[in-house]
């Protein structure tokens, strides 16, 4: 991601001044390991997709992407989603950045700790039962899972579809509701949105 990023923030930066870049333009964001973005790995926490490389991108990320936000990675989760503490990954557990002895909930754990230790501005993530919810509460920042269909699920490995939602991670519910916009809306490829 890292050259990609770079090229993309200097393409940005000629947007900017040319005043032509998009509502989020140079936002940093990660993205949870359940969500596909073209030619990149796309492992959902588990070594049963090692070396799987995503052959498109998803709505919510392709949304992002189209409104000039630069995407700097991906973000360890419980495999599959399937976790509430982030202890369940094939690439070791995730750490708490407030304090490394305590779980960060899960299974979005990684894209809120991505947001709490501001390596990103905003971050997403999926939610189930509550993976964006209790890791934003145990991470001390701000989660949003919107209602069920707010957001296309098209490029989100599934869990349970008739209850998965992608969520978003931030710390001021000002930047939350501007992605939310953004990437919230009809998709042809998701006919419960």
């Amino acid at each position: 991601y890292e050259e990609e990023a770079r090229n993309k923030a200097l393409q940005i930066d000629q947007k900017i001044k040319n005043g032509t870049a998009g509502k989020l333009a140079g936002l940093i964001v990660s993205i949870k390991d359940v969500l596909s973005h073209t030619d990149h790995h796309l492992n959902g926490g588990s070594k049963i997709l090692d070396g799987f490389v995503a052959q498109y991108t998803g709505t919510a990320v392709e949304k992002l992407l189209k409104e000039d936000a630069i995407i700097i990675g991906r973000n360890n989760c419980d495999e599959f989603a399937m976790g509430s503490s982030n202890e369940n990954s094939a690439f070791g557990n995730v750490l708490n950045e407030a304090d490394t002895e305590r779980v960060t909930g899960g299974s979005s754990g990684g894209s809120a700790v991505a947001v709490q230790a501001d390596l990103c501005l905003m971050s997403l993530g999926s939610d189930t039962g509550g993976s964006v919810r209790q890791p934003a509460a145990f991470c001390g920042i701000i989660g949003l899972k919107p209602t069920y269909s707010r957001i296309s699920r098209h490029g989100l490995i599934a869990y349970a579809s008739s209850f998965d939602s992608i969520g978003i991670f931030g710390k001021n519910v000002e930047d939350i509701s501007n992605v939310l916009e953004v990437i919230s809306g009809a998709d042809e490829y998701d006919s419960t949105v």
